[in-house]
């Protein structure tokens, strides 16, 4: 990966050059290596990767499968904020399909189990997040290597990192399993988990812990399916899991239609049963279609761990994965914070994270959006628009932001009970989220931010802010306020902790990054690859 403090100055005369006219549905394969390369993360330590990860997807010589058909790509002649906003609205649609499931299972857990159930299903998210988060990392270190290899149009390399993936996701979901089982009672006491709803957290963690690897395999391979520019089959395969986790967990949680009464552990047995199918499905509609990524002979003769890849892999993905890290452990600490202001509170916690998940999407998919924007901007040689797609994305961030929070403000009381029905834990949850919700646009800013900065591959510096964010400002204060001001205290860390990462996001951006000029990638000296 290309360090982000070693640039390149792109010749001015470029700019509105033929390359600037050539507003096609296609670009050139080329064009889709810069963008795949743009999107890699900065591996800590200044060291540059880019040299050996061409050589490693280059080290063997590319099979004859013919011509793949080339991706529709961004329509630059349009306003950006045009053109943003096509992309952006499918892309939200997928991740709100994603927050859905989740939000069922919350609800008849809340509903139909009562909120103790709520509260132990809650209180066990942050530790399976911080299991899942390392399947996180993985997925975008495997995407970038698959998406160099796909546009590269090598197709051994390419199924060597999707073998080794597999062989990684698998053994680190079964690594996970065993851990999440054999020590959960003393995570559970770790995070201070309220002694009424011990057992019941117990018990759904189990289920869900048990279910980690299929969960894993499941991740990575929708992962890697985005890393080749198809989003439409794991948006058609998300709406089948969204469908299946629907269906299933009033089935289990109440044996309905013939299934066991599971109780609690039926929300969890849903989702991992309804990942377990969805995947068998993927794989049998990937087969019969004869897709590139089809698990066929070649790839399972691939199942192994490919030194060179997985060290490639560890490498890229370490950033991601830290953050996801020092998020999931920040939220274990908050919860545990949480806790320590009974069931009631942390029942509330669970309903208030469910709508901010919600609200959240619309900046995570500008995130995503922006990224990928500035990738082909700056591999297209159009560097000169990238203040323009900053100020219109980040007025999108601002415009959905508060017309989102000021109608979940409006209709707090009623959002909230879909959750919750007793009136005291009601109530709890409604200030609460008044004293954090608004502070989510500032996150939303953030993550526009980070993502334009990602684009060019400079990651290491804006991730180490946010970890800074959350080490120095957001538990510190969440421990504060917690024990001056009590409860409403720890949900104003939030804010306190986003305003920060912020102010020192945008000073980096605009003193560092946003004046120099950032490099192509693949476009070094004939034979410096190899």
């Amino acid at each position: 990966m290309m360090n982000d403090h070693k640039t390149r100055k792109s010749t001015s005369g470029e700019f509105g050059s033929e390359t600037d006219r050539r507003e096609k549905q296609t670009v050139s394969p080329e064009t889709e290596k810069t963008y795949t390369a743009a999107m890699q993360p900065s591996v800590p330590g200044g060291r540059t990767s880019t040299n050996k990860l061409g050589a490693v997807l280059q080290r063997e010589p590319k099979p004859s499968l013919g011509e793949q058909e080339e991706k529709g790509s961004i329509d630059f002649s349009k306003p950006l904020w045009q053109s943003m906003i096509i992309f952006f609205i499918p892309l939200m649609l997928s991740n709100i399909l994603q927050s859905l499931g989740g939000t069922v299972s919350s609800v008849l857990l809340g509903r139909g189990l009562g909120e103790h159930a709520l509260a132990a299903a809650s209180a066990i998210f942050p530790l399976t997040f911080l299991l899942i988060s390392l399947v996180i990392g993985l997925g975008s270190a495997s995407s970038v290597l698959i998406g160099q290899a796909y546009a590269g149009r090598n197709w051994e390399r390419m199924k060597a990192t999707v073998g080794t993936s597999l062989t990684f996701a698998l053994l680190s979901g079964l690594v996970s399993a065993v851990i999440g089982n054999l020590f959960l009672y003393d995570l559970l006491k770790l995070i201070g988990i309220p002694a009424e709803i011990m057992e019941e957290a117990a018990r759904f963690g189990r289920v869900l812990f048990s279910g980690l690897p299929i969960l894993f395999l499941y991740i990575i391979y929708t992962t890697f399916l985005r890393g080749t520019g198809d989003s439409k089959t794991p948006f058609y395969f998300l709406l089948i899991s969204t469908a299946l986790t629907i269906l299933l967990t009033p089935a289990f949680l109440f044996g309905w239609i013939g299934f066991p009464r599971l109780g609690i552990e039926g929300a969890a047995m849903a989702n991992v049963i309804a990942s377990l199918i969805t995947l068998i499905l993927l794989i049998i509609y990937l087969r019969w279609t004869k897709h590139i990524l089809a698990l066929d002979r070649t790839t399972i003769k691939k199942l192994r761990l490919d030194p060179s890849i997985l060290k490639l892999m560890i490498g890229i993905g370490l950033p991601t994965g830290a953050q996801m890290i020092f998020i999931s452990a920040s939220e274990i600490a908050i919860v545990s914070f949480v806790n320590r202001f009974g069931a009631h509170a942390t029942a509330a916690y669970g309903a208030i994270n469910q709508v901010i998940n919600y609200v959240q999407i619309p900046a995570m998919s500008l995130g995503i959006a922006i990224g990928i924007f500035g990738a082909q901007l700056i591999g297209s040689n159009r560097q000169h628009r990238l203040p323009e797609l900053i100020k219109n994305t980040v007025v999108l961030n601002y415009v959905i932001g508060l017309a989102l929070t000021g109608l979940v403000y409006l209709f707090s009381r009623p959002l909230l009970s879909w959750f919750l029905t007793d009136p005291d834990t009601l109530d709890v949850a409604e200030i609460s989220l008044y004293i954090t919700l608004w502070s989510f646009i500032i996150l939303g800013n953030v993550i526009i931010l980070t993502g334009l900065m990602r684009s060019s591959g400079t990651v290491f510096w804006p991730t180490l802010i946010g970890i800074l964010s959350i080490i120095l400002v957001e538990v510190p204060a969440a421990y504060i306020l917690s024990h001056t001001v009590g409860l409403q205290g720890v949900w104003m860390a939030y804010p306190i902790s986003f305003s920060f990462n912020l102010l020192a996001q945008y000073l980096y951006y605009r003193l560092y990054w946003k004046n120099r000029t950032h490099q192509r990638f693949f476009e070094e000296p004939e034979g410096s690859l190899t």
